[in-house]
């Protein structure tokens, strides 16, 4: 995907002419016939994941702070990416880890120092991420003024897709309903209007600070209902126009 990207850009049609190659040649049915086939991350390995916190107002009131008055954003490791239906496994050594249900934009080509209304130029397309999160090790992280990078960027701890959805399919501004479900029960749900920061204005933000490269990954936030997860469990992070986004928690 990441070699995609830096041919096509931002283009949707350039992607659309290669799904059309690839339905003409009958390898989607070739495979079919051969036997059952695995989805990966839309982008297994993406050069960067910047992530936002606190970005919905109703989860800074239930994490005990005040909303944000510029965005809060941290890395996740790309080694931490797994896809639709991988395991997320619950290292031995933690004791609370909480699943976060969020709509990731996938940037298609370089830029720095983007204007706000110039950033819808360069979203290649969006797919659902889980911010999968060690909170136990976020607090000791955040009373001791630490970054959050092994929290959040634990292997397996950041499950992507189940597929990236391009632009030419959802427009903006973006008014989509985000829903995260364990075991069939609702824990979060709220739609992307009520992000603090909207989608461009990230965009912008981040590559004031960082040159944003085709591939890269923006988690743009989650909704209130932090509640933990436990081996066993299956956590199913669903946007809408995007679709649903699976993943068991399993022991190490």
């Amino acid at each position: 995907m990441l070699d995609l990207l830096d041919a096509g850009g931002c283009d949707p049609h350039f992607l659309r002419e290669i799904d059309e190659f690839v339905q003409k040649t009958g390898l989607i049915e070739y495979l079919s016939d051969a036997g059952d086939f695995k989805l990966l991350a839309p982008l297994p390995r993406p050069r960067a994941i910047y992530a936002l916190g606190r970005n919905y107002p109703a989860h800074a009131r239930e994490s005990g702070v005040d909303v944000p008055e510029e965005p809060i954003v941290f890395a996740k490791a790309p080694t931490s990416v797994i896809g639709h239906e991988d395991d997320v496994v619950y290292k031995k050594w933690l004791t609370r880890v909480d699943p976060e249900a969020e709509l990731a934009v996938v940037i298609g080509k370089q830029g720095s120092n983007i204007p706000v209304e110039q950033a819808p130029d360069y979203i290649a397309g969006y797919t659902c991420l889980n911010d999968v999160t060690a909170r136990d090790i976020q607090k000791k992280d955040l009373s001791n003024a630490h970054p959050w990078l092994r929290s959040k960027g634990i292997d397996t701890f950041c499950p992507m897709g189940p597929w990236l959805v391009l632009t030419d399919e959802i427009r903006l501004p973006l008014e989509l309903d985000i829903e995260l479900r364990v075991n069939g029960e609702v824990r979060q749900k709220d739609n992307t209007r009520s992000m603090t920061f909207d989608v461009p204005y990230l965009i912008s933000w981040i590559s004031r600070f960082h040159t944003l490269y085709p591939g890269d990954v923006i988690s743009t936030g989650t909704p209130e209902g932090m509640k933990p997860v436990f081996p066993g469990d299956v956590m199913a992070v669903e946007v809408e126009a995007i679709g649903v986004l699976r993943n068991r928690v399993v022991s190490e």
